[in-house]
């Protein structure tokens, strides 16, 4: 009876400590697991902050190397230079929402003025141009104010107030041209003064030291190449603008004609 009682208590005993081994394992693998992720998750915070200070670093780097080139180039052309772009791109930015302002659907505006003028005479196709903004509703409108006096005054009131209407289109265009044209002459002549400065400095020296003259060209460049990159800016704008004004000179143009076949039509 001795015997069973020893077994069994030996039995227990071992049931007891393999279960507290397999406890005390789990919690091992537990939290290696925990201290792994951690580490993981530690590691992608770090790296996440080192691309972005790397990334601000850049930015600074770069808005420090604009302005020390700058200031290399010498504030007085460069200066004028910064002005033209200045300008040119207020002058730019304002064409393009006037122009974006007045295109308008022509053939949904042919088509209300027809309508118009079938269910409600003149009078009603005067008041859908009225209501509807843009060049070519101030065309027909006055298209159709003068449509009592004939087609061919009619005609006449079109074109003329279409030239009106392309002038208001193209104002203040040949100023963006003047700058386009002006920023490079410019950055040439800052380089022209620069190099004669650097010329002056080698006689005043008087000797041909390498550091001396690439120095002062460097400088004399730098107003040339800030003229050039204000040219590319201004011209693409530009070439945007001009292309858009013809856009709606075009469409003017078609409506008008369909404006003339209307009456013509309204007047049988």
């Amino acid at each position: 009876m001795k015997r069973l009682f020893s077994i069994l208590a030996i039995t227990g005993l071992m049931t007891f400590g393999s279960v507290q081994a397999q406890e005390t394992a789990a919690d091992t693998a537990v939290a290696a697991t925990e201290t792994v992720q951690a580490d993981e998750a530690a590691a992608t915070e770090d790296v996440a902050v080192a691309e972005s200070d790397d990334a601000t670093e850049g930015n600074a780097t770069f808005t420090q190397e604009l302005k020390k080139r700058f200031i290399e180039g010498g504030p007085g052309f460069m200066g004028i230079v910064l002005i033209c772009l200045i300008l040119g791109l207020a002058i730019a930015i304002e064409r393009i929402i006037y122009l974006n302002l007045s295109t308008t659907n022509t053939k949904k505006l042919i088509n209300e003025v027809e309508s118009a003028l079938k269910s409600g005479g003149v009078e009603a196709a005067k008041e859908v141009c009225r209501n509807t903004a843009g060049p070519v509703a101030s065309i027909f409108y006055q298209g159709l104010d003068r449509q009592a006096h004939g087609i061919e005054s009619a005609e006449k009131a079109v074109v003329a107030y279409g030239g009106v209407q392309m002038g208001q289109l193209e104002k203040n265009v040949s100023w963006i041209s003047l700058f386009i044209a002006l920023a490079p002459m410019l950055g040439f002549m800052g380089t022209v003064i620069g190099m004669i400065q650097a010329f002056d400095q080698i006689e005043s020296a008087g000797s041909m030291e390498p550091s001396l003259v690439a120095g002062g060209i460097k400088v004399a460049l730098l107003t040339t190449v800030f003229g050039l990159i204000v040219a590319i800016i201004l011209q693409i704008f530009y070439n945007y603008i001009i292309a858009k004004i013809d856009s709606i000179v075009n469409d003017m143009e078609d409506a008008s004609i369909s404006l003339i076949d209307i009456l013509s039509d309204y007047k049988k």
